[in-house]
């Protein structure tokens, strides 16, 4: 979230992903270290952003 400047911080982002505000493939994830493979797609904040090489 950070590299894709949805957030300012990973302490920001660590405090969102545990309120439950992140989607990963549709599952909303409260894991702050979920490994993210080609083609994952995460939702936060009506933004998409899909994973590719």
């Amino acid at each position: 979230m950070k590299l894709a400047n949805l957030v300012s911080s990973g302490a920001e982002a660590k405090i969102l992903i545990a309120g439950g505000m992140v989607l990963v493939n549709g599952e909303t994830e409260v894991r702050r270290g979920r490994k993210l493979y080609d083609t994952d797609v995460i939702l936060f904040n009506g933004n998409e952003i899909r994973i590719e090489k």
